[in-house]
């Protein structure tokens, strides 16, 4: 399966972190991972740390790095990457967090970044498009801007949590948002409690 993962510069760039992290050893699966520059801002102000740093001690960071050959980093900027065409072939997108700014261009079709682009490409392909929102309140337009996209086919999965997991800690917490957003993408885990 090739999974394309965007992680836009909304609070909790991290939870899109943690979500490479949980599928890295997924042999299944070929990733191709975006990130915007407003993400590696969002993730210095928020959790001390540097992206771009591939001599951090952080783990996650650490990680992606050390399986380079397991998933490629691609550069938001550049439109011309594998995952913008259609014909490459894209089986599924995950954008989380997607910004609210991100919704609002993938909503009127502007492929501004590598992101967006590719978002439009699954659009259009009708292949499976996750977007997970990061905001709230909620107002109007991002509430209509979200029911335009589903009714386009995008499955829009805020973070919000489901407390019959007895999440005990902001880990089990985040375990339980990925989960279910691998659920909704077809991709087997056993990374959270499920209703019984």
């Amino acid at each position: 399966m090739k999974l394309a993962i965007g992680i836009c510069g909304a609070s909790g760039a991290i939870l899109g972190l943690k979500f490479v992290s949980k599928i890295i050893d997924n042999d299944n699966l070929d990733i191709f991972l975006v990130i915007s520059n407003n993400a590696k801002n969002t993730l210095k102000h928020e959790n001390n740390i540097d992206f771009d740093d591939q001599n951090t001690s952080n783990p996650i960071i650490y990680n992606l790095y050390k399986n380079k050959q397991k998933i490629k980093i691609l550069d938001n900027s550049n439109l011309a990457e594998c995952i913008s065409s259609g014909s490459f072939g894209i089986d599924a997108m995950a954008i989380i967090p997607c910004s609210i700014n991100s919704l609002a261009k993938i909503t009127c079709g502007i492929s501004d970044t590598l992101i967006t682009r590719s978002a439009h490409v699954c659009l259009k392909e009708k292949k499976k498009l996750l977007i997970a929102p990061r905001e709230m309140p909620l107002d109007s337009i991002s509430l209509q801007n979200m029911l335009t996209l589903s009714k386009e086919g995008a499955i829009i999965a805020p973070p919000i949590i489901g407390y019959y997991s007895n999440s005990d800690s902001l880990e089990s917490m985040e375990n339980f948002l990925i989960g279910r957003w691998l659920d909704v993408l077809g991709i087997k885990n056993y990374i959270y409690k499920r209703w019984s």
